[in-house]
Parts: C-alpha cells; sequence; structure tokens
C-alpha cells in the first residue's frame, strides 16, 4: 500500500458537513470549529444528540438539519466562490444498517472530487483525520493509516512530551526571524546590480540540505554573504538544542537582526561574531529555582520513587525531617548541601519555619531544593501548608508522592488494611493533634482497620480516650471540644510497627488492654505508628500472649537479585504473662 500524503489544509471559512449527531460527530464538529470551518450537522428529528454537540448547535456554533440527506446538499451547502460545492464531507454513521447510506455517499464525494472520511470503513475514505498535537503555530500529526487503532494517540503523546514546554512559542519567533530577514534581503536584492544571488527558500518538507548549506563564506564573497542570514537561521534549526531553540526570547530576534546590517547598495555585512551569546542562550536554558516536596517512603531506599530518587540526585540543595532514615540520607552526593529539621518537643513550630527560610533562601540564589519528607508529604507531613507557603512567595512547588507508612508499615508487619469478611474500610488518624492536642478518637467499628501516625509517645492517653464509652464532652477553655470516647473492647487487636522496611525494623502485636505495658517494656524505636481492628490477626496472631515482639526485617527475602533491595534477618520472641507480671493466658 502507498504512503499517504500527510498535507496541512487552511480551512478557515470552509463548509464541513457532518452527518450524524454521536459522539464522534461531537468530535469532528469540536475539530471544524477549532480550524475555523463552518460545519453543518445532519441529523434528523428523531435522533439522539451528543450532549456536548447539541450545546454546540444550541450556542450558534454548529448549524444543524433535521431532513434526510440528499444528494444535492453536497452541491448546494458550499461557499459561493467555490460554486456551493462543500470543501468536506465526515460521516460518523456507525452498524450495519447505514453501510448503504455510507456507501453512497463516499463514493458520490468521490464522483465530485469532494474529501470525504467515513467512520470505521478505510476503503470509504479519501482521507483521514491524523492525531494531532497543537502548540500555537506547531503541529505534529501521526496517522497509521488506520491500522494502529489507539497507538497513533500514544505515539503523538510521547512525541509530544519530548519537546520543551511551550516550544510554539519558540516556533512563533523563529518564524518572525526568518519573515524579516527574507523581507531585508529581498529589499536588499532589488537594488542590488549583482543579480547572481537570490534569496534561500526552504519547505517544511525538504528534508536534504543543499550544497551551500556548511559552506564557508568570506569577506570577498559576496555572493555567499548575501545569504548568509537565512542560511545562518537554517544551521541553528537544524543544529542546536530544541531546549536552546526555546530559549530565545523577543529581545533576541532584534539582535539577530541587527548584528547583520547592509553595509551599503552592493555589499551585506558578514559579523566577526555569531549574532546571540551562546552561553547566554545556555545559562537561560537551565532548569529554572524549583522546590519539590518529596516522600522518601516508609524507610527502605528500595521503596523510594524513581522520581524521588533523581530528584535525590540532582537536587542542589536538600532539606530533610528528622526521621527520615540514614539509609536514604546515605544516598544524597556529598556535594549537595543538607539541612536536618531540628525538631524536638516545644520546637517544632520554629523549626519548621527555619526550613522553610533556608528553602526560600536557597530558592532566591537558583537552587533546586528538595524537601525531602518521611512517608507521603501529603499524609501528615504538613506539604499542603508548604506547597501553599512556597507559592505565596512565586516558587510553585513540584510535589512526587511516596509510598506512606500508613498502608506499607501494616503490610511489612502481616497486617492487611482491608480483608474481605473482616475488614472493608481503612481510617488514616494522627496521634498528636494541633498545638499538640489530643484528637477526637474514632468510634469503634468492627469491620474497620484504623492506623495511628504519631500516636506512639502519647500511646497510654490515646489508648485510654479509645476504650472509653463514647459521652458528649464540654467545650475545653480554649473553645474546642475536648475529647470523646470511642467504645473500643479492650481485647481489640493491635499492633506497634516501627522502623517498617529498614534493617531493625520491630512489630508489638497485642490487645489494647496490654499495648501500653508492652510498649513501656520494649522501650520507643521511632518512627512507628499503631494498627487497631481485627485485621492485625488474619494472618498472624498471638497465640495467646499478652504481646509478641517481632525483630528485623525480611520483606525483601527472595529478592536479592534485584539491583538496590535491602534485607535483613529476623527473630521472634514471645512476652509470656510471667514475663509481663500477669497470671494465665489472654
Amino acid at each position: 500500500m502507498p504512503s499517504l500524503l500527510l498535507t496541512a489544509h487552511d480551512c478557515v471559512g470552509h463548509v464541513h458537513l457532518i452527518i450524524g449527531s454521536n459522539s464522534i460527530a461531537n468530535a469532528r464538529c469540536a475539530k471544524s470549529l477549532e480550524v475555523g470551518a463552518n460545519p453543518i450537522i445532519i441529523a434528523p428529528q428523531e435522533a439522539e444528540v451528543h450532549y456536548a454537540l447539541k450545546d454546540k448547535i444550541d450556542a450558534g456554533y454548529v448549524t444543524r438539519s433535521t431532513a434526510a440527506f440528499q444528494d444535492e446538499y453536497l452541491t448546494r451547502w458550499g461557499r459561493d466562490e467555490v460554486d456551493n460545492i462543500v470543501d468536506a464531507v465526515f460521516v460518523t454513521l456507525g452498524g450495519k444498517e447505514s453501510l448503504p447510506t455510507r456507501t453512497h455517499i463516499s463514493h458520490l464525494c468521490m464522483r465530485l472530487r469532494i474529501p470525504v472520511n467515513v467512520l470505521d470503513s478505510p476503503n470509504l475514505c479519501t482521507f483521514s483525520l491524523p492525531s494531532t498535537h497543537s502548540d500555537g503555530p506547531l503541529q505534529i500529526g501521526i496517522t497509521t493509516s488506520g491500522k494502529g487503532c489507539k497507538l497513533a494517540t500514544r505515539i503523538r503523546r510521547e512525541i509530544a512530551s519530548l519537546l520543551p514546554p511551550d516550544f510554539g512559542s519558540a516556533v512563533e519567533r523563529l518564524g518572525t526571524i526568518r519573515r524579516r530577514i527574507w523581507e531585508e534581503d529581498h529589499r536588499s536584492y532589488q537594488t542590488l546590480e549583482d543579480h547572481t544571488a537570490v534569496p534561500e527558500n526552504e519547505d517544511d518538507d525538504f528534508a536534504a540540505q543543499k550544497p551551500t548549506f556548511n559552506q564557508l563564506v568570506s569577506e570577498s564573497d559576496h555572493a555567499a554573504a548575501k545569504t548568509r542570514r537565512i542560511r545562518w537561521l537554517s544551521q541553528i534549526c537544524e543544529y542546536w538544542p530544541l531546549r536552546r531553540l526555546a530559549s530565545i526570547t523577543d529581545a533576541d530576534i532584534d539582535t539577530i537582526l541587527q548584528s547583520y546590517n547592509t553595509m551599503s547598495s552592493s555589499t551585506i555585512a558578514i559579523p566577526s561574531a555569531p549574532p546571540l551569546d551562546i552561553s547566554a542562550l545556555e545559562i537561560r536554558a537551565r532548569p529554572q529555582p524549583s522546590i519539590i516536596l518529596a516522600g522518601s517512603g516508609p524507610g527502605s531506599p528500595s521503596l523510594l520513587t524513581l522520581a524521588t530518587h533523581r530528584a535525590i540526585l540532582t537536587a542542589t540543595v536538600i532539606l530533610a525531617d528528622k526521621l527520615v532514615p540514614s539509609a536514604i540520607l546515605d544516598l544524597i552526593p556529598r556535594r549537595t548541601p543538607l539541612h536536618i529539621a531540628r525538631k524536638f518537643p516545644g520546637n517544632a513550630e520554629a523549626a519548621q519555619n527555619e526550613l522553610l527560610t533556608m528553602g526560600l533562601e536557597a530558592l532566591q540564589n537558583g537552587h533546586t531544593v528538595l524537601r525531602l519528607k518521611q512517608g507521603d508529604p501529603y499524609i501528615y507531613g504538613r506539604g499542603s501548608e508548604e506547597f501553599a507557603w512556597f507559592e505565596e512567595r512565586g516558587y510553585r512547588p513540584i510535589v512526587l508522592p511516596g509510598i506512606t507508612s500508613a498502608l506499607s508499615a501494616p503490610l511489612f508487619a502481616q497486617v492487611p488494611a482491608t480483608s474481605r469478611g473482616v475488614s472493608d474500610q481503612v481510617l488514616i488518624c494522627t496521634g498528636t493533634g494541633r498545638k499538640g492536642k489530643a484528637p477526637e478518637p474514632p468510634v469503634y467499628n468492627d469491620s474497620m482497620t484504623v492506623v495511628f501516625l504519631m500516636a506512639l509517645h502519647r500511646i497510654g492517653e490515646l489508648v485510654e480516650s479509645l476504650v472509653a464509652h463514647p459521652a458528649p464532652s464540654l467545650p475545653e477553655n480554649d473553645g474546642q471540644i475536648g475529647v470523646r470516647g470511642g467504645g473500643w473492647p479492650k481485647d481489640t487487636p493491635c499492633a506497634v510497627v516501627e522502623r517498617a522496611s529498614c534493617s531493625d525494623q520491630r512489630v508489638i502485636r497485642s490487645t489494647l488492654q496490654f499495648v501500653v505495658q508492652a510498649v513501656e517494656a520494649e522501650g520507643s524505636r521511632p518512627p512507628g505508628l499503631l494498627v487497631l481492628g481485627k485485621a492485625c490477626e488474619v494472618l498472624k496472631g498471638r497465640g495467646g500472649a499478652r504481646w509478641v515482639v517481632e525483630e528485623g526485617f525480611n520483606g525483601f527475602d527472595g529478592l536479592e537479585g534485584v539491583v538496590g533491595l535491602y534485607s535483613g534477618g529476623g527473630n521472634m520472641r514471645e512476652m509470656s504473662t510471667e514475663r509481663t507480671g500477669g497470671a494465665g493466658n489472654v
């Protein structure tokens, strides 16, 4: 099959006849309106009209005819300047019952030499619409000639993603340079006695370079010098990186043109230096100062996203939370300045403000700042607050998600957050409210798994509020409602998961009745969280003990061959009732 001829048509004022009223007809109408054409829809009164197409008709953007298609419409509804023949026909009818109509319209259009496109019938089409990326004057069309289904759309997205942002503006500027150079050169040629040199014309589809493309131009070679400016423009379009071309500004256009002034009626100047400062363009094309809010995951470097790992390697300043594990901090290049938040009880707000100020100063000095957080930046990580703070100061952050410990830590502790017949919902809570206040505990629900973050330092108070019976509470002195009871049974299974996914991970399995004693006996190993609900014993129980302690992380066992994975051995020890001072099994 011969290749199709891809063309770009000026359709301003053209009449496009669209037969049908479905979603495809709406898409064809939208494309016609986009290019400045006048679409006419043919859809019987009883036909169902796509809601978006109906809006276009009601707004007067699209003309609708409720009469059945007539052959004479093709030669009566067009423009006067082309003898009333329509410029293009789109048939969007589907189904076997419409095949005779589609075939008839296609053959009629072919006889009249009217371009026709028929839905899902390549053999009835004389043209097809490529998947198009449009950015100002830049248009990229991809077609698989009807063979690739949605593949053309994907290829178009892939190609467009490789272009610098807003590259269409750069194309517009280069077009302005080309037009002004051509106009000035054309005026010069009209006044010169030597007509041996003519302006060099180009075409978008002309791939081959002319023999004179890279020819050396000397001061004595006046004929070649007369076309030097347009040749220089052609060369930068051919050889310069796209990001450098995209950095050209409107001010650069005047600089380029002024550097090639006509010296007299018979000669054209040959500048001794390039018309633009390449180094200045390179600096301009470099990434602008940026702030990245990124989550580092639960702890293991193996659980970093590729985007966050790249941000760690490329940032020029890194501001990290205090609880980001050392194994992740070890990935930071030695050349990169690192500041770790100096947060401790009573100093959290001051430390947070210090980080924000340092980040802003670094941005003002042109740095790429990485604000590295544990878990996910938007799960109790103050990410939204920091986003708003930097945006108010003119820097819109890039936010990279992280694997939140609220879901991954239970997984590594063999606690499924949901399990059919046991838990059908998950609630993520904080154990510490604003200004250190205790938040209101969730009311008991036996089919819910609750994950408490930032709660182990006050686990006694939290458990007390959870097991208390629900009761109304009077406002406190500051006007806020006091803590109400959650009504959770004391025998509700729970698990404390600390340093999840790190080699020194620890899991304490217990119940609400004994978990406080367990934490007091075993000590704290932050960061940690509390998981509450029946799901805690779906895969692994306590075996009758008040609590069970599991040391080490082996979640990556069997994956040692995967680059970058860390694994550690684990062991388990049980705390019997005798060890905790109790009597009898629970």
